[in-house]
Order: structure tokens, then sequence, then C-alpha cells
């Protein structure tokens, strides 16, 4: 509120004593009231994109850093393809330098409060940064009013018009990029000190202090990204002239690439992007002079496979499902289908972490993460869809993707009645630390999103969701939320009480990271998660204060390690359902067979509680229960499935669809089963 009435008066006081007559600026450079420098920029032509050369072995050799491996593509990312001619049809003056914190607070002094946030950008020559797209127009709004001169965001093209300065090489120094303009090269954990082996996280961000490139301009390579006017989207092939992106879209461009990053995302061509309403440590922006040209946007791109020809009619038969009163049990089945050596959007490589949901017309939609390393900043998101009555699953789509943002921890949720909700955590550049929670929502069965939303903003710790949401029954909605990046430290809770419009942590922590959380029939919540063992044990955590506090015990359970997360659900039966598993060592799982004897088993095990989580008399091996037989799992890894063998790991969702049927999926494969076979002992041996 403060800043919109200091922003009124700030606007007032222009409009009354600016002289509105200025006139273009003339010459090569020229300095504005406030001290910015810009160079002007001539009309010409250039080539957009990557044209699918090798890249230079030194970029590439960023791939092992600090132990740990980072993926980078021979060739570029798949968004600068297809490379294309550009006509940059008009000149225009674009900032020598990145906008500083002296500059951007003589429009809103109130960001000086702000200087120093996460110890970055201090000082009055550094570049500005916490500051959002809308942030950054107001500011060249702002600007225009004062000087009666247009200013704005850079175009895409024109960024790296200017950017290349003449070039064709990856860089505009050349294939190589000195190291005077990289600044931490690593796929930082920063702000988590926990993960992070990086003490140099934290750089300086002045301006103009590296050399300029042939058109005399600075920081075109590194420092900060760089807000653009364009809404990301896939390029066009073909000749273009003065474009100015999509029509629309999730995200605004950002160029450059920023400290805490290597030198293959500093490239002229890479791209990256992200929501207009997200600040961070990152992001800044510089100005161009000049009237944006006047050229049509390039329309939406064609709707993903999950997407299409999805129908809007609920099936008659929506809750006639297979007999309760007998054992139903199908699979495995793959849901994971992308195509061999895919290298983006889909990524064959390393797929995980799903979420499930059936749709209202019957359908069943599961999204996880597709990438090469979990800390990269190739991960996105793909889906993949069951069409009601279908056998096989659809082959995998790309589902939501910040460009060269970690889109990590998926999590969907179906409200029963018409909306479909997706939340996700959005990092600032790499790894899972620095997430902030994006949320989506669908009411005509996933064919269309809702743009995202950030319903927690801040870049920071507790912000890693868990596939494990639900709706309390005081209409509560409870997201859950890894509390640390690491494998200890348990998970946090974030609270809606307005069906999604606003949220709160209440402050709690539950005992072991990616925690299953239901509602107890007294209203207290009861919780299962990964590490922080008890005595050898998984721990369980109940909250009496929806959250504020947590008690936790040892359960029955074994522990879990890497590569494996557990579900817990109330099914519409009335008892809960837990899904985990069981490794062999440690605490055994038992089962009992139909010849009353008990044997122990290996691998992914269900187990029913009818008694709110007191006891779980009825255990099962999620098994075909046939003779050994090869099964892939996660990553491509074969086990022998068995009576007594099942998936060693994976991470798990599960949903119970209108017919009773519930539906568990792993890190690659479909089961579903029904709570007779639960119930039913597994045959003898």
């Amino acid at each position: 509120m403060l800043k919109t009435v200091f922003r009124f008066f700030l606007g007032a006081f222009i409009l009354f004593s600016s002289a509105y007559a200025a006139e273009s600026p003339g010459g090569k450079t020229y300095t504005n009231s406030i001290g910015m420098a810009f160079a002007r920029i001539e009309p010409g032509m250039f080539w957009m994109g990557s044209d699918g050369s090798d890249l230079h072995e030194d970029i590439l050799a960023a791939r092992e850093h600090g132990g740990d491996k980072i993926w980078l593509p021979d060739k570029g990312d798949f968004d600068e393809f297809p490379q294309h001619r550009v006509i940059i049809n008009q000149p225009f003056y674009i900032g020598v330098c990145e906008v500083t914190n002296r500059q951007y607070e003589q429009f809103d002094p109130l960001h000086m409060h702000i200087r120093g946030k996460k110890g970055f950008s201090i000082d009055n020559d550094e570049a500005v940064i916490f500051v959002n797209w809308h942030e950054a127009q107001a500011f060249c709004d702002w600007l225009s009013k004062k000087e009666g001169l247009p200013y704005r965001l850079p175009t895409e093209a024109e960024w790296e018009y200017a950017c290349r300065a003449g070039s064709v090489s990856v860089f505009a120094t050349g294939d190589t990029l000195p190291d005077e303009y990289v600044k931490n090269p690593d796929n930082s954990w920063f702000p988590c000190p926990d993960r992070s082996r990086n003490r140099e996280d934290v750089v300086p961000l002045h301006v103009g202090k590296t050399r300029p490139n042939a058109w005399g301009l600075f920081d075109m390579h590194g420092n900060v990204e760089e807000w653009c006017h364009d809404f990301y989207g896939p390029y066009a092939d073909g000749e273009q002239t003065d474009p100015v992106g999509r029509v629309d879209g999730d995200f605004k461009v950002t160029r450059g690439g920023s400290h805490g990053t290597p030198a293959f995302y500093l490239r002229s061509a890479n791209r990256m992007g992200t929501l207009a309403d997200d600040k961070s440590f990152c992001i800044g922006f510089r100005v161009v002079q000049g009237e944006l040209p006047d050229t049509n946007p390039l329309p939406l791109p064609p709707a993903e496979l999950h997407q299409r020809n999805v129908s809007q009619t609920i099936p008659l038969n929506l809750q006639k499902g297979p007999d309760p009163n007998q054992p139903y049990f199908k699979g495995p089945r793959e849901y994971v289908k992308i195509a061999e050596n895919s290298q983006g959007p889909l990524f064959s490589q390393h797929n995980h972490d799903p979420g499930i949901v059936e749709c209202p017309n019957g359908d069943l939609l599961a999204v996880w993460y597709t990438t090469v390393t979990e800390r990269g900043r190739e991960l996105g998101q793909a889906a993949s869809r069951l069409r009601y009555g279908a056998d096989e699953w659809a082959p995998a789509s790309p589902f939501w993707d910040a460009p060269d943002r970690n889109d990590h921890c998926p999590a969907m949720w179906f409200d029963g009645d018409k909306t479909i909700y997706h939340f996700a955590g959005l990092s600032t550049a790499a790894t899972w630390g620095p997430l902030a929670i994006i949320m989506r929502t669908s009411t005509d069965n996933g064919a269309g999103w809702s743009k995202a939303r950030l319903i927690m903003p801040e870049h920071q710790r507790r912000n890693q969701c868990v596939e494990s949401v639900f709706r309390t029954r005081e209409g509560f909605i409870i997201l859950p939320c890894d509390a640390t990046p690491s494998g200890n430290g348990g998970t946090a809770i974030h609270v809606s009480r307005d069906e999604g419009e606003t949220w709160s942590d209440p402050g709690g922590t539950i005992a072991g990271i990616h925690a299953a959380v239901v509602q107890l029939h007294d209203g207290r919540l009861m919780a299962f998660g990964r590490g922080d063992s008890i005595d050898g044990h998984m721990p369980k955590s109940v909250s009496t204060d929806m959250g504020r506090t947590w008690t936790y015990s040892a359960s029955e359970f074994p522990p879990i390690g890497g590569g494996q997360r557990l579900v817990l659900l109330r099914l519409q039966e009335g008892p809960l359902l837990l899904v985990s598993f069981a490794n062999g060592g440690g605490t055994p799982v038992l089962v009992r067979d139909a010849s009353g004897g008990k044997r122990e088993i290996h691998g992914m095990f269900a187990a029913i509680s009818y008694d709110d989580g007191e006891t779980w008399p009825m255990k099962r091996l999620v098994s075909d229960d046939q003779p050994d037989h090869e099964v892939q799992s996660l990553d491509d890894r074969v086990f022998l499935m068995s009576p007594s063998v099942s998936e060693p790991r994976g991470y798990l969702s599960v949903c119970q669809t209108t017919n009773g049927v519930i539906h568990l999926i792993s890190s690659r494969n479909h089961y579903e089963f029904n709570l007779k076979w639960l119930e039913t002992p597994a045959p003898s041996l």
C-alpha cells in the first residue's frame, strides 16, 4: 500500500514537472537524466539460436564440478532450434549496463530496504535484483513519462542481436568465455548451506567491470539474468522480421545467464525464463529506448499430447468397477513412455517423482519430472494420460517446464468435484534447494490449465512439494513439502483455508522427508516419512494442532532410503492404506499367505489399518505373484518380480478412483487393485 501511494504522488509530480517534448537522442551513445548510458544499435540481420555445431570442450568441461555431474548437451539446448534468420528493421538504443540499485531506486526508493537480501547487491552500482517482470516494466513506464521518450524491455531477438554484436560464435568473445565473466560456475544450492559446497555463492554484482562486447555493451554474458519483453515459446522456422515472441504463455524470457551457473548457460543463444511475478537474486534487467516493433506475436504452440481430444463427458458407468467382493489386481504396466536417447524437452535417462489423479471424466493423468540429473537446469515435468476404458497409457509429452529452471517435485490433487490441482517447486536456477511453489488448476479434465501462480513466492526451504495432498474434514487443503533439501530434517505442511487462494506454513516439522500425511477420525494429523529414523524404524508423527507441533514415535515399519518414497491414503471404505518398501536386513516385513504361514518379503508392499494407524494387521506384497520374471524399475533397472519380491525402489503416488479401484504408480510402473485384493492372503509358495 505504501509503495502504491508513493508511486501515485511521484507519478503526479513527474506529469506536472516533466517536459514531454523531449527529442529522440542522436549519435552513437547518450546518457539520460538519471545517469543511464545507452548505445545505438543499428538495423541488421543475424542468425538466432544454435546451429547444431559441437560446443567447445571448455564449455562442456563443467560436466564434472565439485564431485557432481552437470549435464550439458553437446550442441545447445533443444529450445535453441531451429536456428533462423532474423531481421532487425529499426534502430534502438539499449542500456550499456544493467539497471543499478541507484537508478532503480529513483523510481522505487523502498527497494533500498531489500538491498543485501540473501547477501547480494548492496552497493549503488551493483545490478538491481529481486525485481519481477512487472516491476521492471513499471520502471520503463516511469522513465518514459519522466523523459518523454519510449523506454521498454528489449525483445528477445533484440537482446540476442545486441549480445552477439556481429559475432557468430558461441559467445561474443568467441567459442570460449574468459574467466572474468563467470562468477561461481556451479549448479548452486544457495541459500541452503546444508547442501552447498561453495563458500563463494554470494558474489559481487557490480556492473561494467568486465570487457564490453564489440558494440560497447557490458555484462551480456553473466552477472544477472535480464528480463525481456517476450512470452517464452518454441522458435518458429523461417525468416522473421522484428519478432516479439509468443502471444501468451506462463513464462517471460530472461537472457544472459547469471552468477551461480556454468558458462554453458551464458551463451549468446541460451534461453531462460520464469513467471512474470518471480523475483530472485539471479534476475535483473536492462532497458531499451525506442518504440516496440508493431509485429504480430506468434500464436500459441499446439497443445501437448496429453491435452488433445480430451473428453468432457462423464461416463454413465463411471462408478461401476470390478466386483468389490472379489480380489482384483492388474499390473505392472509401464506409464513412462519416452523415446530412447531423448534429449529434451523429455529425457529418457531419469524419470522420477510422480503424481497421479483421476480426472472427472474417468481418465487417469500422471505427471513426473524428466531429466538427466536431478540437480540440473534441464529438469522439467512430463505427463501421460490413460483414457477411460483404454488398456495402455499414451506416450509422454511435456507438462510444465520453466526454461532452464529446475522444476522439482510435482504434486497433483483432484478435489472430487471438477478441479484438478497441480503444484510444483520453481527453482532460481538449478537444484531443489531454493524453491518457490507454484499452483495451477484445470476444470476441463486436464485439457487446459490456468496460468501458474506463485503461492509461496520466496525461494527457500520448506517448499519442496510432496505427493500427498488432501482436504481435511474442516475443508482445509494440506500440501506437504520437504523442510530441507537434505536426506534428513523432515517435512513441513502448507495449509489453505480458502480453496487455494492463500497459504500458510504452521511452522511444525514432521520427522522424515517426503512424508505422507492423513487426517485421523479424531481430527489429528498423522504422517510417516523417510529418514530421521527412531530405533531403527520409520518415524511416525502426530499433530493435534494442524501442523504447528508434532510428536514422534517409532512405527512398526522399516525405514526407507534413497530412491524410495511411501504413500498413505484414506480409502473410500474407511481403512488407511500405506505402501512402502521392505529391503531386507534390519526390520523384516512378514506377510501371511494362503496356507496360514508367514514369509519375509522384499520390495514394495502395502499395509492396511482399521484403527487409524494404531495397528496394521494386513500386509501384502505389491506383486503379480507370478514366478520369477524380469520387470524394469527406476532408471531402466531390472529386477526379478516374484511372489516374494517386488519393486526395490521408486517414488510412489496413489489415488482411488470413483469405482473403488486403487491406482498406484512407482517411478515407472502402474498397478491397480482393490481393497479385497489387499485383504486376501498371497498364494502359498
